[in-house]
């Protein structure tokens, strides 16, 4: 695929896709030789939306404040002493307590 041009990079810019300019000037020719247009163009608005999702989940978790916002219940030390019942972190990761 031929690289975008100064005036294509900066329309698309100026809607506010500046992520999906930059994941079709990543893209690497040599792998992607032989692929179809389109195919190129989805993997670069696949790219593009994965990294805007991620920006908006990291922002949401800022302005959470939360206490601790790398917590991840895959890391919940187990100890006896804390009293915590595996099958029930097991559960609430499920999150199926929010549809209850």
């Amino acid at each position: 695929m031929s690289r975008l041009d100064s005036e294509t990079k900066r329309k698309l810019r100026e809607m506010g896709v500046a992520s999906l300019v930059d994941t079709i000037e990543a893209q690497d020719d040599a792998l992607t030789l032989g692929v179809v247009f389109e195919e190129r163009i989805k993997i670069a608005v696949d790219d593009a939306h994965a990294t805007f999702t991620h920006s908006k989940v990291e922002g949401l978790v800022r302005r959470a404040g939360l206490r601790y916002p790398n917590a991840d219940l895959r890391r919940v030390d187990m100890i006896e002493q804390r009293g915590l019942d595996r099958g029930v972190i097991a559960q609430l990761g499920t999150c199926q307590f929010l549809t209850r």
